[in-house]
C-alpha cells in the first residue's frame, strides 16, 4: 500500500530538486567553489560601472571605506539602506574580510546585498576568505588579488597583505609589484593604497614592514594607507613619516567612513553611524 505513494512522490522530488539546481540554491557541499556566470569577476564589472559615470566638474573623489562583514548580513542591508541616502557617493571599499570561513554561499550572500547599492563597491581579499578554497572562490567572485583603476585623477592600488595565511613566506605583500603600481603616475593626482592587514599587524610579514612602509614613504603622490582587519577606527603615522594610515569599523559596529580626496594628497573624513548605532530618542 505504502509503495505506490512512494512512487508517486518520487517524480515530485526529482522535479524540486531539479528547480533548486537551476535556481542555484542546491548545494552539495559547503567546500564547492562553483558560482553562477553573472555573479563572477565582480570587480571588473564595478570598475567597468565606475568608468561609466567620470567626473566632469571637479577631481574630489567621495567614497564609503568599511570592513569586514563577515556574516552580518542584517548589518549589510542596513548600509546598503544608508549609503544609498548619502550625497554624492562614488563608490564603496569593503577591505577584507568579506566571509567568515571562506565559503562560496558567504560572499554570493554578500554580494546579493550589495548589489543593490546605488553605486558601484570594490573589494580587497581579507585572510577570513583565504580559509579552505576561499582564495579560490574569491578569484571566482570578485577577481585578482593584487588590482589598480584610477578615477577622476586617483590611482587606487588594493593589495593582499594577509601574509600569515602564506606562511610568511616573504612573498606577500608582494613588495616589488606595489613599487610598480606607485611608480605609475601617468595620468594621476595622487594614490591611495587599499589591504586588508595593516602594516604593523601580527598577520602582517614583519620581515617586510620595512620595505613595505618605506616604499609607501618614498612615494610622492601617496595620500593614504587604508586596511581593515581590526574591527575599529584608527587614524595615525605609525612610522612617524607624514604617511597617514587608517583603519575602518566592521559591519557589526554600525558605522563606516566616508572618505574624499582631491588636489595634491588632501583629504576630509567622517564617521557615519547607522541601524543599531543610532541614538535612539
Amino acid at each position: 500500500m505504502k509503495a505506490p505513494r512512494i512512487l508517486k512522490l518520487y517524480p515530485v522530488l526529482l522535479l524540486a530538486s531539479a528547480t533548486l539546481a537551476a535556481c542555484g540554491l542546491l548545494e552539495y557541499s559547503p567546500n564547492q567553489t562553483h558560482v553562477p556566470a553573472a555573479e563572477r569577476h565582480l570587480t571588473a564589472q564595478n570598475v567597468a560601472r565606475l568608468a561609466q559615470q567620470p567626473k566632469t566638474s571637479n577631481d574630489t573623489v567621495r567614497f564609503v571605506f568599511i570592513g569586514d562583514s563577515q556574516r552580518f548580513y542584517d548589518e549589510a542591508e542596513e548600509l546598503v539602506a544608508s549609503v544609498n541616502q548619502q550625497p554624492n557617493i562614488d563608490f564603496v571599499v569593503v577591505a577584507g574580510d568579506i566571509s567568515d570561513f571562506g565559503l562560496v554561499r558567504e560572499m554570493r550572500w554578500v554580494h546579493h546585498r550589495l548589489q543593490r547599492l546605488r553605486v558601484p563597491y570594490l573589494t580587497v581579499i581579507g585572510n577570513h576568505d583565504q580559509v579552505g578554497n576561499g582564495r579560490l572562490i574569491y578569484q571566482q567572485v570578485f577577481g585578482p588579488l593584487n588590482y589598480t583603476f584610477t578615477y577622476a585623477g586617483t590611482r587606487f592600488i588594493f593589495l593582499d597583505t594577509n601574509s600569515r595565511e602564506y606562511g610568511f613566506n616573504g612573498r606577500v605583500p608582494d613588495v616589488g609589484w606595489l613599487r610598480q603600481q606607485l611608480a605609475d603616475t601617468a595620468g594621476t593626482r595622487r594614490q591611495v593604497v587599499v589591504c586588508h592587514v595593516p602594516p604593523l599587524d601580527a598577520d602582517f610579514d614583519s620581515t617586510l614592514t620595512s620595505s613595505y612602509a618605506r616604499l609607501l614613504r618614498q612615494s610622492p603622490q601617496l595620500t593614504l594607507h587604508l586596511a581593515g582587519h581590526v574591527h575599529r577606527y584608527t587614524a595615525g603615522q605609525p612610522f612617524h613619516d607624514g604617511v597617514p594610515y587608517l583603519t575602518t569599523y566592521s559591519f557589526a559596529k554600525h558605522r563606516y567612513l566616508v572618505l574624499s580626496v582631491w588636489g595634491q594628497r588632501n583629504f576630509h573624513l567622517e564617521t557615519v553611524a547607522y541601524g543599531a548605532a543610532l541614538p535612539h530618542s
